[in-house]
């Protein structure tokens, strides 16, 4: 299904708190796995990740391609020219045919592009100022603000790591402040999606997790607008409570969840599955 970005003065998603606090979780992610990476053996590089079809070699040539991705649109947005590249993007078959169409590469060389890649998002993260931060760029959902495409960046890896690592029995312990940062973007992710779509529903998607504790307000209307905290939060419609990392690999479509959903709240969570026409296992 092809994407439907929102592009313009108004982002489809908002996020509260500093800018520039996702920095610290995204450069972490990213060394985290580069580091993880370079002990791989040939059999590791080769086996099945979590993504249907695609071994760990697979993921990781992804990776890089949207490493280089968000180098580049970050870098347009900060120079005040956010990108239109997504409007004809498929997120099912152009990442597939982005992998099958790399050739051979032996498995150092690809990791040599990873970290090439990775040192030069950190590069470019590690130099934002707060305009920088708040500059409009675009990622899936359309033109959002540079930090809010951090936070999908550190959404996509945070995920194709435990793609990789978890088959393996090598998934790292969760990082609170990653693990926040994943949930809050991707509670917003889905309802913006479908917004995308034409979805015209509105209401309140709280959540409550422990493990660590992140609470969550997403407040969907004409936009998705996401904050911490639950005080002074309006009537919620819909409200998800459990383990941190089970919602998160649940919203994420990598586990189903274990909470029974009201029909007329499904919308809320069916945007991420419906743009990938995929189903939790």
């Amino acid at each position: 299904m092809q994407l439907t970005p929102r592009y313009g003065a108004q982002p489809v998603i908002t996020l509260d708190g500093p800018p520039a606090a996702i920095a610290g979780p995204l450069i972490r992610q990213r060394r985290r796995l580069a580091t993880a990476l370079a002990s791989f053996t040939d059999e590791q590089w080769s086996h099945p990740s979590r993504c249907a079809g695609w071994s760990n070699r697979d993921v990781i040539v992804h990776l890089d391609s949207t490493n280089t991705f968000w180098s580049m649109s970050i870098a347009a947005g900060v120079h005040g020219e956010p990108t239109r590249f997504l409007a004809t993007f498929d997120p099912v078959a152009s990442p597939a045919q982005l992998v099958a169409g790399s050739g051979y590469v032996s498995t150092g060389e690809v990791l040599a592009r990873f970290v090439a890649s990775t040192d030069a998002l950190v590069g470019l993260c590690s130099s934002l100022d707060h305009a920088g931060w708040s500059a409009a760029a675009e990622a899936p959902p359309g033109h959002v603000s540079v930090s809010a495409v951090a936070h999908h960046a550190l959404w996509d890896s945070w995920v194709h790591e435990r793609d990789v690592l978890v088959p393996l029995g090598l998934a790292p312990e969760p990082e609170a402040d990653e693990v926040a940062a994943c949930l809050r973007y991707v509670a917003a992710l889905g309802p913006a999606l479908a917004l995308n779509r034409g979805a015209a529903g509105s209401g309140v998607l709280a959540i409550d997790a422990t493990g660590p504790d992140v609470v969550v307000v997403v407040d969907i209307g004409e936009q998705v607008v996401v904050r911490a905290g639950a005080a002074g939060a309006p009537t919620v419609e819909l409200r998800l409570a459990g383990d941190a990392v089970e919602l998160l690999e649940a919203l994420s479509v990598r586990r189903p969840l274990t909470q029974l959903i009201p029909a007329d709240s499904v919308w809320m969570l069916r945007g991420l599955s419906d743009t990938f026409d995929v189903a939790p296992d």
